[in-house]
Formats: C-alpha cells, structure tokens, sequence
C-alpha cells in the first residue's frame, strides 16, 4: 500500500510539472525563415507564424545582433491576419542592416531575436526566441 501511495505521489508530481512548465517553443511561434544557423544578407525577411498573443496591435519586435550581442538592426514583424486570437498567425518582417566588419571567423556569428510584444512591461509577459544566424 506504501507503494502505491508513493507511485501516486510521484505521478502528481510530473504531472505538476509538466502543467507549469512554459509552453515549447513550436507550440508559440514557428520561425519558417530564415532557420537557425542560415546564412543572411539586408534586406532579410522574416517569415512564421506566431499565437495571436505574442502580437500587440498586430505587431512585435525583431532585433539583429552581432556576435558580442550590440544590436545592429531593430524592426517589426506584422500578422498577416486576424492577430486576435490564440491560433496562430502568419507573421513577416523586413530588417535592413550593415554587416558587422569582419575581424574574423567568429564575427560571421549572430542572433535574430523574435521578442513577444509585452505593452503591460510585467515580466511574466516577456518571452523572446533567439536563432542563430551567419552574415554573408
């Protein structure tokens, strides 16, 4: 009988966990384009799809980083759609940059950051996804 109590304890447990962990990333925003490692050149379009939530007025930020993470380029990606909802939505974005001086091999590396769209600035809100990407 201790078994058995100790088994249902357990199952409650991970249930538990499993229940309060954040959603995966493919179950918010699908990034169709550019994938993680592509290479890329300006003007760069960003294409996927995104749950209804991570848009605010339709939109959300997008960010380019270089391989020390300073931002060098900052736009927004828009719904293609009905954004009110908690499907998802098409989503595109255009982000125009210079490409970071080469100093060498490791400064070809850097991140695009698709940023949920937080107007409340509660941190419970904020979520980001981060791929990275190589310059051409």
């Amino acid at each position: 009988m201790r078994k058995f109590i100790y088994l249902i304890a357990i199952i409650a447990v991970i249930g538990l966990i499993v229940w309060l962990s954040p959603e995966s990333s493919d179950e918010v925003i699908r990034i169709s384009s550019p994938k993680d490692g592509d290479e890329i050149s300006s003007p760069l379009t960003i294409k996927g799809e995104a749950r209804g939530f991570w848009f605010f007025e339709g939109d959300f930020p997008i960010i380019l980083t270089d391989w020390d993470g300073r931002i060098i380029a900052e736009s927004y990606a828009t719904a293609k759609g009905e954004w009110m909802t908690e499907d998802f939505v098409e989503f595109e974005g255009i982000i125009e940059f210079a490409k970071p001086e080469d100093i060498g091999e490791f400064s070809k590396r850097g991140s695009l950051i698709l940023q949920r769209d937080n107007p409340s600035g509660l941190p419970e809100n904020d979520d980001a996804r981060e791929i990275t990407i190589y310059f051409k």
